[in-house]
């Protein structure tokens, strides 16, 4: 078995308690890491933390709504109080949100903004010097193909995706020396609640399918394989990747 040598480090999961969020706590928890794990709705997240723990992990739920400024500085509160530190933080919480130019307006801009942009900010404003005195660290800022080339009717997530992964290569270069690596893993289609509730309880699977023609690979990707790539980039043998951008979606990104 491939040692990650991530034991004892200490990670911070937003988005945690369900998809994507939950795939890549519960793939840490697995490698030895200590894991924060936060999200809105508090009943799926103690659900998450109570599998993670059934499954031997050490897991610490805080609920909290990221585009909270206040919220977030209680996460990362909580979690040097309870773990002592942080080592790594995965910026995952967020949700699509893709429209005609013309029909989005200013609320629902300042929503995704402070959803999926500043909500990374607040984040690695906290967490970066908590790793400078840790000697280092990583981070990986979660973004879509569509932040690379987005396509027609896309907007805001397309805007505020490529910011995330110009906030990634702008970090990476300034932190490099403190020994913190930033990467964005961006997303295709990946599956993940955020399709079921789409499905409205209907067919999941045929909403899946009719994905998976969109994806060279023919299929939509699983959250644990992202769970995967994401505890890989965090480890030890990853420790030459930073600033960089890595396509998660099966082929079907227009650029590399």
């Amino acid at each position: 078995m491939l040692d990650l040598g991530l034991t004892g480090k200490v990670a911070i999961v937003t988005g945690g308690s369900a998809g994507l969020g939950r795939a890549a706590a519960m793939r840490l928890a697995r490698e030895g890491a200590r894991v924060s794990i936060c999200a809105r709705r508090k009943e799926v997240l103690e659900r998450t933390a109570g599998e993670i723990r059934q499954a031997g992990g050490d897991v610490l739920a805080i609920p909290a709504d990221v585009t909270r400024a206040e919220d977030v500085e209680a996460v990362v509160k909580a979690t040097t109080e309870r773990f002592g530190g942080v080592d790594i933080l995965l910026n995952n919480a967020g949700t699509s949100a893709a429209a005609a130019f013309m029909d989005v307006d200013d609320r629902t801009w300042q929503t995704d903004i402070e959803l999926k942009l500043m909500a990374a900010i607040r984040f690695c404003r906290l967490a970066i010097p908590i790793m400078q005195k840790r000697g280092g660290g990583v981070i990986i800022n979660v973004t879509t193909v569509g932040g690379k080339a987005p396509a027609p009717r896309a907007v805001p997530t397309a805007v505020t995706r490529a910011a995330g992964i110009n906030l990634t290569k702008g970090l990476a270069n300034e932190y490099a020396s403190s020994g913190i690596r930033v990467n964005t893993i961006c997303l295709g289609l990946v599956k993940s609640e955020q399709w079921e509730r789409r499905a409205k309880g209907g067919d999941v699977e045929a909403v899946y399918r009719e994905g998976a023609k969109r994806v060279p690979l023919g299929r939509m990707g699983e959250a644990e394989e992202f769970g995967d790539l994401v505890a890989f980039l965090v480890s030890a043998r990853a420790a030459f990747i930073t600033g960089t951008a890595i396509n998660f979606d099966g082929g079907m990104g227009a650029v590399v």
